[in-house]
């Protein structure tokens, strides 16, 4: 594994080898993207998956170790936390879609040492499409959640 920009370690498992023409996409992509991308992601407590965002929904499936809390915070200000683990009878679930241009970001869950989630793109992953929130514009943007942009951004 190698480490990703937002935080943790990832490996990409599979691209697509076909793609969709840009005209087809939506204008926000700006050209062809594989069909379909997926990786391995990992993160140890103590770190964290900034707030990000990507013009594509993505999947994230919950693999092995301790729950992980995706945080999100959508167009209105609207704060979600999900908890992808093993143990649904503690409100954790195996799945969960965060849909393209929210801002998220991820933490293990307070008591874990780790989590190893998958996540799976469609239209694929390109860097191009990679949004790291800035804190200040984002604070601006969603001043009641200004302790959670503090803990969640490196910029």
């Amino acid at each position: 594994m190698e480490p990703h920009p937002e935080g943790g370690y990832f490996r990409e498992t599979y691209r697509s080898s076909e793609t969709v023409a840009g005209t087809a996409l939506p204008g926000r992509f700006g050209g062809e993207r594989n069909f379909s991308t997926a990786i391995y992601f990992l993160l140890e407590a103590g770190n964290f998956s900034a707030l990000h965002r990507i013009k594509s929904d993505e999947a994230w499936h919950f693999y092995a170790g301790d729950a992980l809390d995706v945080i999100e915070i959508d167009e209105q200000g609207n704060l979600r936390v999900t908890s992808l683990g093993s143990d649904p009878e503690a409100g954790e679930i195996f799945q969960h879609i965060v849909p393209a241009g929210r801002w998220f970001g991820s933490r293990v869950k307070a008591g874990g040492s780790f989590s190893l989630v998958g996540c799976t793109v469609s239209p694929g992953f390109d860097f191009t499409d990679f949004e790291m929130a800035e804190r200040k514009k984002l604070m601006e943007q969603f001043p009641q959640h200004a302790l959670l942009i503090e803990d969640l951004t490196r910029i």
